[in-house]
């Protein structure tokens, strides 16, 4: 008969774009991982991968080997972790993408009570911005502002909408005017967040009275966390845009001031979304527990 864990190796590879990365995930070596790639090479006498010292790509051939044997295993290892929940207590293992600021105010929170009721259910939450594709990066869970979420995606509603605030400590304030106009931040230090599916910094948005406008602002630091830029404005080094929940404890503890809150846009609040094929027990468990609670 033959034998296909070369097969799922390879797409491993594929899948998480790094020998590495693949090799963490399935629990083996690097270098035994490598083996058993170039052996299915070999078997095939085709060559599926380019490897340089820091990527790896398909090739022709291999672009298509995936495509055609990628998802028929995705489906087994879904299928199969749906027999093994057919025990007596949901078991398995979920994973969540999402953004720093919803971890920290909604998924967290949310789980932290439920998780001593389902110790068999293993959860994964990996903090990112990036708006990421979770059936291709094997999420269960994508958790995103509402107009950020996939057509195709079953989505349910978290939050509601948010507004997005300037924020600077009194500190900051002693020696330098409150902007009174989104212009106005072009004179401000502010701190700027730099996003991996952007590239550049993000620009700050800003709407009042149906006029929308952009301000890509300057400062001293940028970060790529929403975290480091919550402790930067609290330490006075600048000026922050962030979603008011963040914020919301500083605010009212007088450790910052909001300014321009008239032109503070909202955005669709966040949204969980799932691929709706092969939804398992412990699957749909979770996504209840993070439904928001009732009224």
């Amino acid at each position: 008969m033959p034998r296909f864990d070369d097969l799922a190796a390879f797409a491993a590879v594929v899948r998480a774009g790094s020998f590495t990365r693949a090799a963490a995930q399935l629990g083996v070596s690097q270098s035994a991982l490598s083996q058993t790639v170039r052996a299915l090479e070999r078997r095939l006498d085709l060559k599926l991968l380019n490897r340089t010292t820091r990527s790896v790509s398909t090739t022709e051939a291999g672009e298509r080997l995936y495509l055609t044997a990628g998802p028929r295993f995705a489906d087994i290892e879904a299928e199969l972790e749906i027999l093994r929940e057919l025990r007596a207590k949901p078991a398995g293992t979920v994973r969540i993408t999402a953004s720093e600021n919803a971890v920290h105010t909604l998924i967290w929170p949310r789980l932290l009570p439920w998780l001593p009721a389902f110790p068999d259910i293993r959860i994964e939450i990996s903090s990112d911005n990036r708006f990421i594709d979770i059936v291709a990066e094997r999420f269960d869970i994508g958790v995103r502002l509402g107009g950020d979420v996939a057509r195709d995606m079953v989505a349910v509603r978290l939050a509601p909408d948010m507004r997005l605030a300037v924020v600077g400590s009194p500190q900051y304030f002693e020696h330098r005017a409150r902007p009174r106009t989104p212009q106005d931040l072009t004179l401000h230090d502010c701190l700027g967040l730099r996003l991996a599916s952007h590239g550049g910094l993000l620009p700050w948005e800003f709407k009042r009275r149906g006029k929308g406008v952009h301000v890509h602002v300057t400062g001293r630091l940028v970060f790529n966390s929403s975290d480091m830029i919550v402790t930067a404005a609290l330490a006075g080094h600048g000026l922050a845009w962030l979603p008011d929940n963040a914020v919301a404890e500083h605010l009212a503890a007088g450790r910052l001031v909001s300014v321009l809150d008239d032109w503070a846009p909202t955005f669709p609040g966040y949204h969980l979304y799932y691929a709706s094929r092969n939804a398992s027990p412990a699957l749909a468990l979770v996504i209840d527990a993070l439904r928001p609670p009732k009224a």
